[in-house]
């Protein structure tokens, strides 16, 4: 049985860094990576890269040496990783923190809100269920990581664990800090109030109509309409095609009778609503319709 010679070289400087001789052809990439590493402990098997060619890919450690493109005397190129972690940890690492530090601030540990807060609860309800909410969110993460993932690639750059405990970390703490403050008080107020425009340019059409979200919602029925033409999208498949190459004749009546019959209900339950609005409130604006500008 014929052995291979292997020499790896830096692939950036393509200084030699290790000659392996009378290496079996059934080895693969992860033992060739061992055997390097024994004589460069510093680069273990998770921080190499092995690739054919200087800016190629790097091959995979299950790769056969003997199924390579490569002679008896095999050149391969080694780049350096970095320092490695295992997904696993980073993952505990990502889930852990959040978890924990949005504890902190629910619990109201001391030099967060000051010292008359300090371990003190929150009257609210929703700020309680926020803490149950996310917190069983990333024990389901942890727990996922641990029983239930399997990762391809062992390890990561270590590098990367700060970017995204960054990411985790920072975000939990932005939110944790602002749900659990003590002047904290939930949305959800029932006080009904003229709607007015705001600088979301969606609402600006209060200006014209009690209810811009029906009109929203005819409009984008209309142009689905002429869009599709379609009478299964319409009608739900009252009336099927012939074939496939033969459309159905009550296509378009039927897609736009769908829409009509949809802004009838909508234009009565508008208004419904807009005359509420003007029992309610005296000064309600006199220009509003209560679907269409102008119009009804």
């Amino acid at each position: 049985m014929k052995h291979y010679e292997v020499e790896i070289l830096d692939a950036r400087s393509r200084e030699k860094l290790c000659f392996l001789d009378k290496v079996e052809p059934q080895a693969t990439v992860a033992d060739i990576k061992n055997l390097f590493s024994k004589s460069h402990p510093q680069w273990y098997p998770a921080r190499q890269s092995l690739r054919l060619d200087p800016k190629g890919r790097s091959l995979k450690d299950e790769d056969v040496l003997q199924s390579l493109p490569v002679g008896t005397t095999a050149t391969l190129y080694f780049r350096d990783l970095g320092a490695q972690i295992s997904w696993v940890t980073v993952f505990l690492t990502e889930y852990a923190g959040p978890l924990l530090i949005y504890l902190l601030f629910y619990f109201r540990v001391p030099f967060l809100y000051g010292a008359r807060y300090d371990f003190t609860a929150s009257r609210h309800r929703v700020v309680h269920l926020a803490c149950c909410c996310h917190s069983f969110h990333y024990v389901k993460r942890l727990l996922e990581t641990l029983f239930v993932h399997r990762f391809s690639h062992g390890t990561m750059p270590l590098r990367n664990i700060f970017k995204n405990c960054t990411y985790y970390w920072g975000f939990a703490a932005w939110m944790a800090y602002y749900i659990n403050h003590p002047l904290y008080t939930p949305p959800g107020s029932k006080a009904r109030k003229i709607p007015y425009p705001t600088r979301n340019p969606f609402t600006w059409l209060f200006l014209l109509v009690s209810c811009p979200n029906y009109t929203y919602e005819v409009g984008s029925w209309i142009g689905f309409t002429i869009m599709t033409q379609c009478l299964p999208v319409a009608l739900f498949s009252l009336c099927p095609p012939l074939s496939p190459d033969v459309p159905c004749p009550l296509s378009r009546p039927a897609v736009a009778l769908f829409s009509l019959v949809g802004f009838v209900q909508m234009a009565i339950w508008a208004q419904g609503k807009h005359r509420s609005y003007l029992r309610e409130f005296r000064d309600y604006p006199p220009l509003r319709s209560p679907i269409v500008p102008f119009l009804l």
